[in-house]
């Protein structure tokens, strides 16, 4: 797998860490979950539950940010002439490391995005959990460098590459009319969203931002490692600091371990279930946030990872396996460990052996 950035400059991306950084407070601030304004992987997992994936009767809404990435990123890439339909590399392996990415983030209680969104509300749990995130791309990275790769993506048929925006529509279209058949949560988190209008508007406008500044954390911290360039990760920091100044402003800023919302304190775990998610992030070539947007772009290869995300998002409740405020089940923590093994295997799989030319 090469190194694929996109170089748009920094302003491009600190531009697009202020604005999700800020929107996100908006959200926030208009009903969505404390510290929680936008989440890729907690906003799949409720949208699992809407469609009836999983058992659980608290994480159930069609979460409109969700199909706003995908539709800002599809709108910007057509009107720019970057769309194109490709994939083909490893899909099937894509979509089981996604679903031990999910698995981690669920532990964690958060995607990457969120991390820089909980320690803009002062969760230092967040900090592990960061800390924990760069050491698993730090592995991944490891495994990059040695020649790690799925194989090269290629051209597809165009109806192959459109097929999660069509998806994407048909929710929407489902969340507006709301037929029986969908699941909406009158309690827990589910329950808590901002305007459908606001909300899919605040997404679609970062998903084309995201396209246009090829943003991402995993992405950030392996140019880091790998290449020496931070320019990327300023990005994430202007998210954090974005989000700070929106909650000192409204008085959300909470700095400490304990009572954060939706947020437990097991640093072990908080470290595990994100180091998990960077492991796989780094492999897959994208964080939860990236994959939507790839998605969007045409890649079907980022539309396995995002069903791998979604198939996850049901099963960790359906087994017992996401954490809560309360903490991590036992099962959890099996399931993280799982996850490294699984994908250690892939990792060593497709790594190439070279050897040394006399």
């Amino acid at each position: 797998m090469g190194i694929k950035t996109k170089d748009n400059g920094i302003f491009w991306l600190i531009g697009t860490g202020v604005v999700i950084g800020g929107l996100a407070v908006m959200l926030t601030k208009l009903g969505n979950p404390a510290n929680m304004g936008l989440c890729a992987a907690c906003f799949i997992r409720d949208t699992a539950g809407a469609l009836g994936l999983d058992v659980a009767a608290a994480p159930s809404y069609l979460r409109p940010e969700i199909l706003g990435f995908i539709l800002g990123a599809f709108l910007l890439s057509r009107i720019k002439g970057e769309w194109k339909s490709e994939g083909g590399s490893a899909a099937l392996s894509r979509f089981f490391i996604a679903f031990f990415v999910m698995i981690g983030a669920l532990i964690f209680l958060g995607c990457p995005l969120r991390v820089m969104l909980r320690l803009g509300g002062g969760d230092l749990n967040a900090l592990v959990g960061l800390i924990g995130f760069g050491a698993g791309v730090g592995i991944g990275s490891i495994f990059i460098r040695k020649g790690f790769s799925f194989g090269e993506t290629k051209p597809q048929n165009a109806s192959n590459g459109i097929i999660m925006t069509i998806l994407a529509v048909v929710l929407l279209a489902f969340l507006i009319i709301r037929p029986a058949f969908i699941r909406f949560s009158e309690a827990g988190p589910g329950s808590m969203h901002a305007p459908i209008v606001i909300a899919l508007i605040a997404a679609i406008i970062i998903g084309a931002l995201v396209q246009k500044s090829g943003l991402c954390m995993s992405g950030s911290i392996r140019n880091i490692v790998l290449i020496k360039n931070p320019t990327m990760f300023w990005g994430y920091v202007a998210v954090f600091v974005a989000a700070l100044i929106g909650n000192l402003a409204l008085g959300n800023f909470k700095l400490g371990f304990t009572g954060q919302p939706i947020a437990h304190t097991d640093s072990v775990f908080n470290f595990l279930g994100l180091a998990l998610v960077g492991y796989g992030s780094v492999l897959l070539g994208g964080c939860p946030l990236r994959q939507l947007v790839m998605a969007g772009e045409g890649n079907s290869d980022a539309g396995f990872s995002v069903l791998g995300f979604l198939v996850a998002g049901a099963i960790a409740h359906n087994f017992g396996i996401a954490a809560s405020p309360a903490g991590v089940p036992v099962n959890g923590k099996i399931a993280v460990l799982i996850g490294f093994i699984v994908i250690t295997v892939f990792a060593f799989s497709y790594t190439k052996k070279t050897t040394a030319k006399a």
